[in-house]
């Protein structure tokens, strides 16, 4: 048993979206138990391996990463991460719905295999670019992955109508200052969103936590702690976006389960 395992109570939770469709399945599809494939797909995930050097005590690689890429195509790891992020928020006292988020973007150095890529001059990077909308507890609401060269102004025209068409409660977003401008300013009010800047004083220093923002930062730290996501591994935008999603589901079914 690995660090990464599931319990059966975390299991519980994730059972019923990984076999929704089993019925729709090949006798082909049913060969390996689906919950060490997705024990398997949580220690790629956490460790950061190759597919190709999963160990040999979970199913075959071939498997396990056929497996990733349908729930990725057919949205099982999207479901999957919502509903528990709206568990996630009734437990801790707040409604299924969030009315308020905050916005920000981080930088990750991208494999050479990587379709997309771009250069940060800012950051003096070179892949991709996560943007986050997160809510108040730091769950993750909207992810757009973008190449580095983007900038942030011109994603949250991306973003912030995606936010109120799938949280029609949302009313109010905190953003740094990569956000100011017309461009966001003019989406959010087609989007009727209030979004306001959160800068940072010139007469500030080294590091300082400033209000919001910080919420958004820690979600990057909880996502960078996986090591498959301390750079970004994947050939496709959209893996990418499906494993941000399953190192969130880790940790949301351990906050729900343990």
């Amino acid at each position: 048993m690995y660090p990464s395992d599931l319990s059966d109570a975390q299991w519980e939770l994730i059972e019923p979206f990984v076999r929704v469709n089993e019925a729709k399945l090949g006798p082909q599809e049913v060969v390996h138990a689906r919950r060490e494939v997705v024990n398997a797909i949580l220690y790629r995930t956490r460790t950061g391996c190759q597919w190709r050097y999963l160990p040999h005590d979970f199913p075959d690689w071939q498997s396990v990463y056929h497996y990733f890429q349908l729930w990725t195509k057919d949205g099982t790891w999207k479901r999957l991460h919502d509903e528990l992020r709206r568990a996630v928020r009734v437990k801790a006292g707040r409604n299924p719905e969030p009315t308020a988020a905050i916005l920000d973007s981080q930088s990750v150095k991208s494999a050479g295999e990587a379709l997309e890529r771009g250069y940060d001059a800012g950051k003096k990077v070179t892949g991709r670019k996560r943007h986050l909308l997160v809510d108040t507890l730091g769950l993750i609401l909207v992810i757009c992955i973008s190449t580095a060269d983007i900038q942030d102004r011109d994603a949250a025209t991306q973003v912030l109508p995606a936010a109120a068409k799938e949280f029609p409660t949302l009313t109010k977003v905190w953003a740094d200052g990569g956000y100011q401008g017309p461009r966001v300013k003019s989406a959010g009010v087609k989007a009727n969103l209030d979004v306001e800047i959160v800068k940072r004083s010139d007469s500030m220093k080294g590091f300082v936590v400033l209000p919001r923002r910080w919420v958004v930062e820690r979600t990057n730290g909880w996502i960078s702690r996986d090591r498959a996501l301390a750079k970004d591994y994947e050939r496709r935008g959209e893996s990418a976006e499906a494993l941000i999603q399953v190192s969130m589901v880790r940790k949301m079914v351990r906050r729900l389960a343990d």
